[in-house]
């Protein structure tokens, strides 16, 4: 047994406290009680998921046969022959080429389209070039661009049985 004590190291001095500054209270905000919000029959809203709709683009330079189908966005800088059936928008780049059947919510021809197209919109630009039926809710042709083929727009809010007639001749007045 030993007699003596073993030696600890010192313990350090702590910092004088410094007084923290007084704050003033920010004012108070009332919420219900749990229980009164238990009580209420109205369904809490969720957020809703963001779905983040991408764009695929087909390259300047490339040239793709097939068919294209989904819910993003569509981009045409190359040449593609085929379907496009997308629920979010198609855009044909100048000196761009596509050939084959459209159906897109808006679709953007500033390069040549040879085909039929539907749409809610269409915008055809200054450089863009349409060979093809086409039928919309709104177009916007600028001036410059070139069509050929049966155009019908306007019709989105006609029921069925309002007496609507399509003309489907040559494009000549009589």
């Amino acid at each position: 047994m030993a007699l003596w004590k073993e030696p600890t190291a010192p313990t350090p001095t702590p910092a004088p406290m410094t007084p923290r500054p007084v704050m003033e209270s920010a004012p108070r905000i009332e919420r219900p009680a749990p229980e009164a919000a238990s009580t209420q029959n109205t369904p809490i809203a969720r957020p809703k998921e963001r779905v983040e709709i991408r764009e695929s683009l087909i390259a300047s330079g490339l040239s793709i046969e097939g068919k294209i189908s989904g819910t993003g966005h569509v981009r045409i800088a190359g040449s593609f022959k085929g379907d496009v059936q997308v629920e979010g928008n198609l855009g044909i780049e100048p000196g761009a080429k596509h050939q084959g059947e459209v159906k897109a919510a808006t679709v953007t021809v500033s390069g040549e389209l040879t085909g039929n197209i539907a749409a809610k919109h269409i915008d055809v630009t200054a450089t863009g070039v349409i060979i093809g039926d086409v039928k919309a809710d709104t177009i916007t042709v600028a001036a410059g661009s070139r069509m050929r083929g049966h155009v019908e727009f306007g019709w989105a809010d006609a029921a069925p049985g309002t007496g609507r007639v399509e003309h489907k001749g040559n494009g000549v007045a009589s």
